[in-house]
């Protein structure tokens, strides 16, 4: 079993960013072989996926060294909440790369786990409440590009459609008959219509960068 070092205590910490901050690679190598139990913490909430553990670990040390590279020390957050929101991006890239061939897209598609193993999927993002703080931070994250993805790539119809039938913006959900009723058109319609705006909102969403 792999055994990762305690993190650095706050004036380490500093001292090895402004290390690096001035190209210092031995102070960032440092950074990231201290910071690998966060790595490795968040990685725990993606071993459903069929990967190998080392290779997830590989790829969220590939955004905690993005999260070193890119830190700004002025904005008074520490490393690690900046570093949380990193590895979770790069591991999220990973999964939606990987889920581009897909056929099937819903609002209830996995995207994670939570601690406790159950699936996290976009409708939950709207909903999610009480999680730990890198959790917080990456489906904030996801909120904000779904919602993104809403408002640049719908019409405005197909926009209607999905408020009302997922309940976004704090509404309870519909069904595509009660979506019909509201809006005085065909279920049919409305089906044709949902269908095409989840394509639309998958293929943006995969494609936001991390």
């Amino acid at each position: 079993m792999q055994t990762f070092k305690q993190p650095l205590s706050k004036e380490s910490e500093l001292y090895y960013l402004k290390r690096s901050r001035e190209g210092d690679l031995e102070a960032r190598n440092i950074l990231v072989e201290y910071n690998l139990r966060l790595v490795a913490h968040i990685v725990k909430k993606y071993n459903n996926f069929d990967r190998d553990t080392d290779d997830l670990i590989s790829i969220g040390t590939i955004g905690l060294i993005k999260a070193i590279n890119t830190y700004d020390m002025e904005k008074g957050s520490r490393l690690v909440t900046y570093a949380s929101r990193c590895i979770e991006n790069e591991l999220l890239m990973m999964l939606r790369q990987e889920r581009k061939c897909s056929r099937e897209f819903s609002l209830y598609e996995p995207i994670g786990t939570d601690k406790e193993g159950n699936e996290i999927n976009l409708l939950d993002i709207v909903e999610s409440e009480g999680r730990d703080i890198s959790e917080h931070i990456i489906l904030e994250d996801n909120v904000k590009q779904l919602y993104q993805a809403l408002n640049q790539q719908l019409e405005p119809r197909e926009f209607k459609v999905l408020s009302l039938r997922y309940g976004l913006f704090h509404k309870n959900p519909m069904t595509q008959r009660e979506v019909a009723d509201a809006l005085h058109i065909s279920r049919s319609y409305v089906s044709r219509i949902e269908k095409k705006a989840l394509h639309k909102l998958r293929r943006a969403f995969d494609g936001f960068p991390a």
